[in-house]
This record gives C-alpha cells, sequence and structure tokens, in this order.
C-alpha cells in the first residue's frame, strides 16, 4: 500500500483537503496510507522542540534532536522511502517527479516552521528540498497535501474515469484543452461547432490543436520542451528506415 508519512507541528491539519473526495474516499478504504507524526510529542530539552539558531538571526529552528527521536518510530522500510523537505529554495517538483513518486512504495516529508530545520536533518537523513513555487509559504503543510493529493490521484483504482488523468495537463509537455458542457449558450458565448459536431476524429484534431495554441501562448518553457520531443521522435524515425 502506498503511503505518506507527514512530520509536522502541526497534525490538525491533515487530513485537510486529503479527506475528501476521491482522495478522502480512498484513504477511508484504505487504498492508500496517511501516517501523521505531531513533532512535539518529541521535546529535545524542557518541552522544546526548537531553538534560536546558532549565530543569531530571527525565528526558531527545528531540533535535530527531536526528528531523530520521531523518524525512529518508522519501521526500517519506510524508513529508505524517499525524503522530501519543502522548501523555496529548493527544486520546483513536476509531474514527471510526482508520477515517480506514485510509482514507489511511498514518501516521507519533513514540513517546516518559523525559520525551518537544522540543516544536519537533511544532510544526515538525505532529504530532497523541493517547492511547489516560487512565493513563500508559513509552513509545508499545504505543499504535502499538494504532493500528496497528485500521488495518489495516479493510483491505480483511485479515480473512477482514468481517461481524464491521460489528459491531464503536463502529459507530453502539453496543457489540456478547453471544457465544455451545458448550457450551449452561456450569456452569449457558444460551445465552439465542432465539439458538437459528433465527429469524435475531428474533436480529437480541435482538442489537440487548442492544447498546443495554449501551451505556446501560456508555457513557452513547456512548448520548447514539446518541439524538442517531437523533433527527437522525427529523427527517431528517420533512423528506423
Amino acid at each position: 500500500m502506498w503511503q505518506a508519512n507527514v512530520f509536522t507541528v502541526f497534525p490538525e491539519a491533515f487530513p485537510g483537503s486529503l479527506g475528501v473526495s476521491v482522495i478522502g474516499k480512498a484513504l477511508k478504504l484504505n487504498k492508500w496510507n496517511l501516517n501523521i507524526i505531531d513533532l512535539k510529542q518529541f521535546p529535545a530539552k524542557l518541552d522544546r522542540i526548537d531553538f534560536p539558531p546558532f549565530g543569531g538571526g530571527a525565528g526558531m529552528v527545528l531540533s535535530p534532536l527531536t526528528f531523530e527521536m520521531a523518524f525512529n518510530l518508522l519501521g526500517e522500510n519506510q524508513k529508505n522511502m524517499r525524503k522530501i523537505y519543502f522548501s523555496p529554495r529548493g527544486r520546483q517538483f513536476n509531474q514527471t517527479d510526482i508520477q515517480d513518486l506514485a510509482d514507489s512504495h511511498g514518501v516521507t516529508m519533513l514540513c517546516g516552521r518559523y525559520e525551518g530545520v537544522d540543516q544536519r536533518i537533511l544532510d544526515y537523513y538525505s532529504f530532497d528540498e523541493i517547492s511547489i513555487g516560487d512565493f513563500v509559504l508559513s509552513g509545508g503543510e499545504v505543499a504535502a497535501m499538494a504532493i500528496i493529493e497528485s500521488c495518489v490521484r495516479l493510483l491505480p483504482n483511485i479515480v473512477g474515469n482514468t481517461a481524464s488523468i491521460c489528459d491531464d495537463s503536463f502529459k507530453n509537455c502539453l496543457l489540456e484543452y478547453n471544457q465544455y458542457t451545458k448550457p450551449q449558450v452561456f450569456n452569449g458565448l457558444s460551445v465552439p461547432d465542432v465539439i458538437l459536431s459528433g465527429n469524435h476524429e475531428k474533436i480529437d484534431e480541435f482538442r489537440a490543436s487548442q492544447s498546443k495554441k495554449i501551451t505556446q501562448k501560456r508555457r513557452t518553457d513547456l512548448w520548447k520542451k514539446y518541439i524538442a520531443m517531437k523533433m527527437k521522435s522525427i529523427r527517431k524515425q528517420k533512423n528506423t528506415f
């Protein structure tokens, strides 16, 4: 069973959004497991889990002694899972990273607060520092929920219609096409005729064209990757003959 271990000083934040919709239903049905570890239960000294930073500065830093005691609660197989610490200075995660995590046995996450954690925690336990965007949060809990939800929805038998996953944004470096539903006309805006045509070949062509246009306009970085991927595929086909 895929498992997420989350070390946090605010366990009451969970399951949060992970407890609703198909993700929450799957959690209740034991299709995946969420293990929340309250760091406050492991004081390093005099009921304290964090201390002022050496060298001065604002905020408090999580003690490595606290994390060591908490981490030792995990089973040996869980200790070997990939470890993630959320930080604005970390490498930005993407859908390929999410897929790799979903294909593994699970992940261990450390949610920082205040001034962060002692660097030796990250070094000794081989944590990957990751970011979910170029902005700053008060802690890692929201980021943890985002990463966990992204992974769980890719697990087998979680999402009812697996075709919806196949059309996700970032598949093949393209953003998803526009979606429409009833009514056919809304405030003078009509659904494109081709979508209503019933010709699924034309609909697929239209949606593919929309994905390309949207990606090229909004994410030039992804568009460049898409072009590079297509060129690589063409060269590979030429070498085959």
